[in-house]
């Protein structure tokens, strides 16, 4: 099973991934994850993507699609990947079509966990003060929220259109989040 969820920065989807994971014995793909690996690494790509964040840019489509298509092609993880931001722009998304086309795998479950902008700068608060996450103080974390919103609009209609399509209110407690996807995958 391939399940995209996605929401803004600070919905919840990195807690619910790695639910999914556990449950379904899957593998994780968050682009937040793979973006930190490359910063941690002190590639080229980490530090454009360093300098991109700070500014409270998203990261290049071309940049996010081609450390995506290493793990989408991987034969191991076929039909066991739980996408954590990814795809965040229409670009994103119709690349990962193609990805999955190629190697014979659709995605079986779309959740988009909506959360309010007051609710993600409480959450993120949180979790600056907690994982010390340079990219959670509150000047990035709006620009990040705000143009998350823009640039997933596109995304949000490409998928509604879908039937396995589902919207949770991401402002719920995580017992009851997890709760509403366990009934979408267990249908």
């Amino acid at each position: 099973m391939n399940i995209i969820l996605f929401g803004p920065p600070g919905a919840g989807k990195g807690t619910q991934s790695k639910y999914l994971v556990n449950k379904l014995n899957a593998f994780q793909i968050s682009t937040g994850n793979i973006l930190r690996e490359e910063i941690k690494k002190n590639t080229n790509i980490g530090k454009v993507i360093t300098d991109d964040m700070k500014h409270g840019k998203f990261i290049s489509d071309d940049i996010v699609n081609k450390l995506i298509e290493n793990l989408v092609s991987d034969p191991q993880k076929k039909n066991k990947l739980i996408f954590d931001g990814y795809p965040r722009s229409l670009s994103q998304a119709k690349n990962l079509e193609v990805l999955l086309e190629n190697s014979n795998q659709r995605i079986d479950l779309i959740i988009f966990l909506n959360v309010n902008k007051e609710t993600i700068l409480k959450r993120l608060e949180r979790r600056k003060i907690i994982e010390n996450r340079s990219d959670d103080d509150i000047d990035t974390i709006i620009r990040r929220y705000d143009k998350y919103m823009e640039t997933t609009q596109p995304v949000l209609n490409f998928y509604s259109e879908n039937p396995n399509f589902k919207e949770i209110d991401g402002g719920l407690e995580i017992e009851e989040i997890t709760s509403k996807i366990d009934a979408f995958i267990n249908v």
